[in-house]
Formats: C-alpha cells, structure tokens, sequence
C-alpha cells in the first residue's frame, strides 16, 4: 500500500503544482500584461473548468483502455500546454494553455482514484487516499515557495517550464513505476449505450450525487481561496511572494494533516457520520471567522487560524465522501469517478464564478464565500446523511 500511495501521489503533485506554484506570481502576471486580477484569476478559472470536463472524458477512456495509457497521453497535453503558457504573448493566450494543462493534468484526479478502487475497497481505500493526499500535502508547501525561488532567478514564466520538467517526471514515471492495476477481462467497451447505462445509475443515485456535491463545495471553498489571496494576502497583509508562500503553505497543512485521520475515525464512527462531523466543523469554523471579519479586521494571524481549523475539518472530509461515493460503484469506478470529478470541479468553478463579483481584494468577501460553500454542503448533508434511528429489538 506505501508503494501506491508514494507512486500515485508524486503522479498527483503535478496537477496542485500546475495551481499552487505560480499562485506567488499572479500580482507579477497582471502587471507584465497590465490586466485586473479577474483576468488573472481567469487563468485559474480556465484551469478548473477543462479540469472538470477532462474527466468526462478520461474515466470511459481508463474503464476500457486500462488506467496507464490515459494517464500518458494526459501527461503529453500538459507539458505541451506548460511549454505554450511559458511563451503565451498575451492573457488571452495564457488562458488558453492554462486550459490545455488542466485538460491534460485531469487525468491525474480521475485514474488514480480508479486505481484506488481497482485495489482496495472501505477504509483500506480511505486510508490508501489519505496517504496519497499526504503525499500530496507538500504541494501547497512546496509549490508557493518553489514558484517564489524560481522569480528570485527569473521571472514568471521560468514557472511553466518548471512545470514542464515535473511533467516529464512524471512521464517516466507511469512508463518504469506504475503497473497496470485494470486486467483485460474486466475492461468495459466505450460505446454510448455503455455509458447512457452509467450515467444513468449515476445520476438517479441520491446518496452518489450528494456525496459528490458535498465534496465539491467542500472544495470549492478552497478554490476560492486560491483564487482571492494572493491579492488578499499581498495587497490588504503587505506579503510578498514568500511570505504569501509560507500563509498559504499553513492554512493547507490543517487540510492536509487532518486527512491522514480520517481512515482511523472512519472506523471509530463509521464513513458517514464521519462526515457529519467533519462539514459541522467546517461550517462552525469558516462562518465564526467570517463573523469576525464583518465585525472587525480579524487581521492576518486570526484569518490563517480560522482557516487553518476550517481545512482540517475539510481534511477528514474530501477523501471519505471520495471513498464513500465509489463504493457501490465499482464496476464502473472509471466513470463514476470522472462524472464525480467533473461535477465537483463544477462546484468550484461555480464558486469563484459566483464569489468574483463581491471581491474588491479585501478579507472579508473572500472569507464570506468559504463559509457559504459551507453552508451548501452543511445543507446537502442534513438531507442526505441524516443519522439513522436506532430500532430497539422487541421483546
């Protein structure tokens, strides 16, 4: 299991790198090309959406062709899309290779949940997914400070070819590491009647869909996050880009730290109450520290400690509603985890888009768009993963 988890997790630092280690440069971004911080916050946008639609694509293509084969090609588009946005002569353009990675590093969100599911089911999957996301969780570590190491030698654009070598990595990677976890027999034809019948049973599955709009605004609040503070942090806190390195780097520790518990509290409370608590605390955390902003400046500490508490809540969160989703999906885990994917990166998507008209680059609309994505997966899980009573046994 250490083995998988290490292999799919480098494979998985490239798509959060592809977010995180030019977030440092986007005040830089907007002044090369003298455009707004809606522009530049479009790239992340772009990113997000052909993330999202990507998956559609990848999880039929993993189901039929076997998981290494996508995994390789999606690799190829985004090292093509990283050397494009490295010489992209103008927003427009860099918007536009911005979607072409994440069409490519989509495939690093989908195969290797699959390859999770091929393996493992129930808490030996979420404790496999924790350690794959603790492996991940030097991304939003490492990446701000790699991209801020970068500019100090060159400037932003050395930042996608950076990219390009870790994409080349993870190339050979795939090629020499990863086994092919799909045998033949149990491969499923793409045809549209194949995937009318998946997306059917997909669709009409109240506890899958909830599960997976649960975890999409989960998440999506974090992409607010990245999307907003650069600008929060650099223009209303004074930081620059390492110190905006190191606050981003602590507000993703609690997400990251706290999902390496959640195979053990699954088993202690079992998968859905698990995420009960977990969305309750999230709520309690992002609405408390959004309260104090409408009132007050919170100031900088207080909104990194907020916002640390907020994420680990989300930390025990994300891989077990992942998990939970799969579960009774297995013969078609490629798609369910492309069609979960894709929604989910509809979610965020939804939630910049939606946010982006309230923020002016202060604190306080950022934060009051995390805690509303708190209070839609707070409502989806009210009505989804109630408790279930407890039936006394008749005499």
């Amino acid at each position: 299991m250490l083995r998988s988890a290490l292999i799919l997790g480098l494979l998985g630092l490239v798509g959060p790198f592809a977010i995180d280690m030019y977030l440092p440069a986007m005040p830089a971004i907007a002044a090369s090309y003298g455009a707004s911080e809606t522009a530049v916050q479009a790239t992340i946008t772009a990113y997000f959406i052909a993330f999202g639609l990507g998956q559609l694509f990848y999880g039929p293509w993993a189901d039929q062709a076997g998981r290494k084969l996508p995994i390789m090609v999606g690799l190829v588009l985004f090292l093509i899309a990283s050397f494009g946005a490295a010489f992209a002569p103008t927003m427009t353009a860099l918007i536009g290779w911005r979607a072409l990675q994440g069409l490519g590093g989509a495939v690093l969100m989908v195969v290797p949940r699959a390859i999770i599911r091929d393996q493992y089911t129930g808490t030996q999957a979420t404790r496999l997914m924790a350690m794959l996301m603790l492996v991940i969780s030097i991304s939003p570590m490492l990446a701000p400070l790699a991209g801020s190491a970068v500019m100090a030698l060159a400037d932003w654009r050395a930042i996608f070819m950076t990219l390009a070598v870790l994409a080349i990595a993870a190339l050979a990677l795939t090629a020499f590491a990863q086994p092919e976890t799909l045998p033949v027999k149990r491969r499923v034809r793409i045809n549209p009647r194949n995937l009318a019948r998946g997306a059917k049973v997909l669709l009409s599955d109240p506890i899958f869909m909830g599960l997976t709009f649960i975890g999409g605004f989960a998440m999506g609040s974090f992409f607010v996050f990245i999307a907003f503070a650069p600008f929060v942090y650099t223009g209303q806190y004074g930081l620059g880009p390492t110190g905006f390195s190191l606050a981003f780097a602590v507000n993703a520790v609690g997400f990251f730290s706290a999902s390496q518990l959640a195979g053990f509290l699954g088993e202690r409370w079992g998968m859905r109450s698990l995420v009960r608590r977990g969305v309750a605390g999230f709520v309690f955390f992002s609405a408390a520290i959004f309260i104090t902003a409408l009132a007050t400046d919170p100031g900088l500490y207080l909104v990194m400690a907020g916002l640390f508490c907020a994420n680990a809540c989300l930390g025990v969160v994300v891989p077990t509603v992942m998990v939970v989703a799969l579960d009774d999906h297995g013969d078609i885990a490629g798609l369910a985890s492309s069609l979960g994917g894709t929604l989910q990166m509809v979610a965020g998507g939804l939630s910049i888009a939606l946010a982006g008209p309230f923020f002016d680059g202060s604190v306080t609309p950022m934060l009051g768009a995390i805690a509303a994505c708190g209070l839609v997966a707070a409502v989806l899980t009210l009505a989804l993963l109630r408790p279930r009573p407890v039936i006394e046994p008749t005499a």
